[in-house]
């Protein structure tokens, strides 16, 4: 018996591996939010309200 090779599959296969890779390292390529000044952020929410 002869074997096959399913190469449309195969392909498909590596191509969504491919793209999962792919979102994840453009999740991770989006920088973190760092030194949020707090104090101002509740300042502006106080200011707000007062208005």
């Amino acid at each position: 018996m002869g074997v096959t090779e399913l190469k449309r599959k195969a392909r498909r296969n590596r191509a969504i591996a491919t793209n999962k890779v792919n979102a994840i390292k453009q999740l991770l390529r989006k920088p973190t939010i760092k030194n949020v000044d707090v104090e101002a952020i509740k300042a502006s929410f106080a200011e707000k309200k007062a208005a």
